[in-house]
């Protein structure tokens, strides 16, 4: 790659390839639309996507992508909690504050930003392989021979990145030391004598390395009615690498998973000793959530920084760039900032190479921050020492 080639685009705008088709991906897709350019989204999942993460706390970031690129929504994006709540194992109360917030799910968020992307733009079942650069093009190859040309190539792949293992194969995410376990509860489900201290609040149990958290999101079909809702809980506890994680990341076909078991895909022996466990050590409410829920998922919480964001025609945004741990609330605000950035930045700068390289500049820094934020954070909740783990 030769990083001083003059690098200018074709009036009036270009045409984006961009590498995954989750929310970091149409965020980009529709920010570029929005200033006149021509997107292609290759998602390598053949079928549709659906309830990726759970819940997702809504932060000012994603309502501006949404607004810079003029993505319409029919209802409300999310259900708003009054106050965060902190529980002790018996259920009582050791801590109450006014801190209103709102929280959607991922379903919400894919739903709205299909609809500000033509269809025929979509394309799924599209498995890069290999990325070649010319003087003026970019070239994706695709299982199966397809080659698709642009003007800029865009990762926005997640944490585990093809695009970014093909420009920076030496780089790679960090296990931290614990996992997420995670469910969802109809709100019509979950009994009155559950539902009290849980309801339309942010609440907690935290103990030595451990935190439990629910919050309530939109239901399946993004209904934020009362009664048609859902919990969204979150349970994270260390995990040793090993054994252990091993355990956890192994599915009821017997295959090791990279980083999670997505719902319904659980060992049944390990779905039955976190059900065992969480009778030890979790208040009612919490432990009634888990009971209900029928397909638990659980993700390994990982750190990702990149040194370098651009590669001439190639860029990594969102997750595939930087992961901040969930505590942050930022990946999905990041890669909606990431998107809006990039737009504004191709938007008044023809210049190709000074446009991203004015982009990376603000990106690198930002999204470090709030990877070594999460970090610290993480750390702290889950009581582990950093210099124990080098």
């Amino acid at each position: 790659m030769n990083d001083s080639s003059p690098l200018q685009l074709p009036a009036p705008a270009g045409k984006a390839l961009i590498i995954g088709g989750s929310l970091g991906g149409l965020f980009a897709a529709t920010a570029l639309r929005a200033i006149g350019w021509q997107v292609e989204v290759f998602e390598r999942s053949p079928a549709a996507l659906d309830s990726r993460g759970g819940g997702i706390v809504l932060q000012p970031d994603v309502l501006r992508a949404f607004d810079f690129s003029g993505i319409q929504h029919t209802h409300a994006l999310g259900v708003r909690s009054r106050h965060r709540v902190f529980l002790d194992a018996a259920g009582k109360i050791r801590h109450n504050q006014l801190a209103p917030q709102t929280q959607t799910s991922w379903n919400s968020l894919y739903a709205a930003l299909m609809s500000g992307l033509p269809s025929e733009h979509y394309h799924r079942g599209a498995t890069l392989i290999d990325i070649q650069q010319h003087d003026y093009a970019v070239t994706a190859t695709f299982e199966g021979g397809q080659q698709v040309k642009g003007d800029l190539l865009i990762g926005a792949d997640g944490g585990h990145s093809t695009v970014r293992s093909l420009v920076l194969p030496d780089v790679q995410p960090d296990y931290s030391g614990y996992l997420v376990w995670r469910g969802l509860v109809d709100e019509r489900d979950l009994p009155d004598q559950a539902r009290a201290p849980l309801y339309e609040n942010f609440v907690f149990q935290q103990s030595p390395e451990s935190l439990m958290l629910t919050y309530m999101v939109p239901g399946a079909d993004g209904s934020t009615r009362v009664g048609e809702r859902r919990f969204n809980w979150l349970w994270y506890l260390k995990a040793a690498p090993g054994a252990e994680l091993d355990a956890a990341l192994t599915d009821h076909a017997g295959l090791r998973r990279p980083h999670s078991v997505p719902p319904g895909a659980m060992a049944p022996a390990q779905e039955a000793a976190f059900r065992a466990l969480a009778k030890g050590r979790i208040n009612p409410a919490f432990l009634e959530l888990i009971c209900l829920t029928q397909a638990i998922f659980v993700q390994s919480i990982q750190d990702l920084k990149v040194p370098r964001m651009v590669f001439d025609r190639v860029l990594l945004t969102g997750d595939a760039a930087f992961l901040p741990r969930p505590h942050t609330a930022g990946s999905t605000a990041k890669a909606a900032a990431n998107a809006v950035a990039l737009a504004q930045a191709l938007k008044h700068q023809p210049d190709l190479h000074k446009a991203l390289a004015a982009w990376q500049h603000d990106q690198l820094r930002e999204g470090a921050q709030m990877v070594d934020w999460g970090i610290s954070m993480g750390n702290r909740i889950m009581g582990i020492d950093p210099l124990s783990t080098r």
